[in-house]
């Protein structure tokens, strides 16, 4: 049996290098020979949603594997209240209400602004109490991509939540694209077709937009054992390069002009059930970053954002899946 000797060298890897500044632009396909990708941003950990951020807002993202405990749910948010808005997405949502264990679990500091539905795609938007003042504008919409003809209660597609919040204009989109490491040119497509649907059709002016979710991108050309290993050894980062999403990313075919935070965290799928363990079934998944939070500033001129933290919530066990978590913060540049 082969050790595992130079990790780096063995596997073929490299660290990946997507640090440029990222020119904004559309998001889609690009017929340019070049192509930055994603921007990796470090995370200012030292900064606890400063007040003198002018909007500073927790985004979470879970898919929940169809089931749901309010404990789980209270973990998921959190204590500490300091930020002006929440976003939760999940996917694979439970039928029980969902929402009511939110609101419970959010009051009294915040409640809930709007939420939009596609199955068992959710998004929700709470604000701090008595906020309904500063919303001048807010809209759901959905988007689906198939998936069984919707048999199974777990169609693929996304939902959006789009808000005027205190002369902020921002697009927050909740997806669940499709699986398995084979089918990246789909969910490149998949991601094209939504973002036709909820945001190139619409000409309004966006300050921010942020996609979140579960979309499925896996690790590319590395087997089960050595990325294991790798993670076991808190070695994840040398796969970062490996990342589907950072590949196509990197190719043109998504996400162009978008944000995201260092992957610092453990890849947040397959665990046992239960567990902080990866899968152990007959299926033994290669574990994988799906579920990633993203984000672009389109006004550069006049917002600043700053990233706060991008990690995983490795204590809440409910699902096959962690909950991922990014706090951002919003600064007006020209007042």
């Amino acid at each position: 049996m082969q050790t595992m000797g130079n990790t780096n060298s063995m596997l073929g890897l490299k660290r990946f290098s997507n640090n440029k500044q990222t020119p904004i632009g559309s998001f889609g396909n690009n017929n340019s020979s070049h192509h930055d990708g994603i921007k990796t941003i470090e995370a200012v950990k030292s900064c606890s949603f400063a007040r003198k951020a002018d909007l500073c807002i927790r985004i979470i993202t879970w898919n929940m594997n169809g089931k749901v405990s309010y404990e789980d749910l209270v973990e998921l948010l959190g204590k500490d209240r300091k930020f002006d808005l929440l976003v939760v997405g999940l996917q694979e949502a439970p039928k029980a209400n969902v929402a009511q264990f939110l609101e419970t679990a959010s009051s009294p500091t915040h409640e809930l602004l709007g939420k939009a539905k596609l199955q068992s795609i959710h998004l929700y938007l709470f604000g701090p109490t008595n906020s309904h003042s500063l919303v001048k504008e807010l809209k759901a919409e959905r988007h689906s991509v198939g998936g069984c003809g919707g048999l199974i209660g777990r169609k693929k597609g996304a939902v959006a939540i789009r808000i005027n919040y205190d002369d902020i204009n921002m697009v927050f989109i909740s997806c669940h694209l499709s699986a398995h490491a084979k089918k990246v040119d789909q969910r490149n497509t998949e991601l094209r077709h939504i973002a036709n649907s909820l945001l190139l059709r619409d000409k309004r002016k966006r300050d921010l937009t942020v996609w979140l979710g579960d979309l499925n991108y896996r690790i590319q050309d590395v087997s089960n054992r050595p990325v294991r290993s790798l993670i076991h050894n808190q070695l994840q980062s040398v796969l970062v390069s490996k990342d589907q999403l950072l590949q196509e990313a990197e190719r043109g075919e998504i996400f162009k002009g978008y944000s995201e935070g260092t992957l610092g965290f453990k890849p947040t799928y397959k665990y046992n059930v239960g567990s902080n363990d990866y899968d152990t079934s007959h299926k033994v998944r290669v574990p994988a970053w799906t579920d990633r939070i993203l984000f672009k500033i389109q006004d550069t001129d006049n917002f600043q954002a700053t990233l706060h933290s991008y990690d995983s919530i490795d204590q809440i066990y409910g699902s096959d899946h962690k909950p991922v978590k990014a706090d951002l913060c919003l600064k007006w540049v020209n007042n």
